[in-house]
Parts: C-alpha cells; structure tokens; sequence
C-alpha cells in the first residue's frame, strides 16, 4: 500500500461534486487500501476520495468502533442533534464547533459492490456526515458556529 497525499484546502478539487463509483475493480481496492494508510497515517477519524484528488464518491472511517469503507453512500434518515468540535486534514491547525444530526442512517456499497445499510450515532454519524459532505464538494469550514484555538484542545 502507499500513502496519498492529502490535499489542503487551496485545492479546488475539494469544492467538486465527485462522480459515483460504477467499476468495483483491484484500482478501486488499491484506492481503498491507500486511503485506509493515509488515514491511519495522518492519525484522522475520517478521509474522502477528493481529499487525495480523486472525484470519486468513496470515504473510509475509522472513530474507533472498526473501520469501514463507503463507497457511494446516501443519508437515508437523520435525527436528534450534537454540537462538537470538528477538524479536518485537509485544514490542519482550524478547529470549531458545527452542529450536526446526533443519529444517522446510511446506505452504501462496500468495495465488491454489495450495498449495505448502517445506522450510527454520535462522533460517527459526525464523521459520515462530514466525509458525505466532501463527497459533494463541501468543507466544513463553511458550517462552523464558532472556532476553538487549537491551545484549548492540547488543554484539554
């Protein structure tokens, strides 16, 4: 496997709608497999396809419940809400507090095509919500209420 780099968020292709995946392929296993290094590698909670430069709707997460893989993945149903600090590794060193659903039930596919359907909660459903966003071209930067000195967090 190889790392990827991670873009910033100058990078234009991070304001793109990404396309779906159709080819469930060894090249999109080999995606999957690079972006799984990358994320581990960058310590995160969640990456997205276009955050290593590929318009594709696939993300992989990883909040500590197991890590998993989305490939084409729609909201189906959100409730309830939670307000936290999010980051991004396409933003290093910017914190701030978004707003978001509390529960979150999505469809996807996996890496062979099988589709799938998942309810989650808390920092995960933070997370596909934050890495569904990427996939339509959106950074949280725009959501945030109020930013966090990155001091208060190593405080913390």
């Amino acid at each position: 496997m190889a790392l990827r780099t991670i873009l910033n968020k100058s990078d234009e292709a991070l304001y793109k709608k990404c396309r779906p995946v159709e080819k469930f392929d060894e090249r999109l296993h080999t995606l999957l497999d690079d972006m799984k290094d990358t994320l581990y590698n960058a310590d995160g909670a969640g990456l997205a396809a276009p955050q290593v430069g590929i318009l594709r709707r696939a993300c992989v997460i990883d909040v500590g419940e197991g890590y998993i893989e989305l490939i084409n993945p729609q909201i189906i149903k959100t409730s309830g809400e939670q307000k936290g600090v999010e980051g991004c590794l396409s933003c290093p060193g910017e914190w701030g507090y978004v707003t978001r659903p509390m529960y979150v039930t999505f469809k996807a596919q996996d890496r062979f095509g099988k589709e799938y359907e998942k309810s989650v909660e808390g920092l995960f459903a933070r997370c596909v919500l934050h890495e569904c966003d990427h996939l339509d071209g959106k950074v949280f930067l725009d959501l945030v209420t109020e930013w966090v000195d990155p001091k208060e967090l190593e405080e913390k």
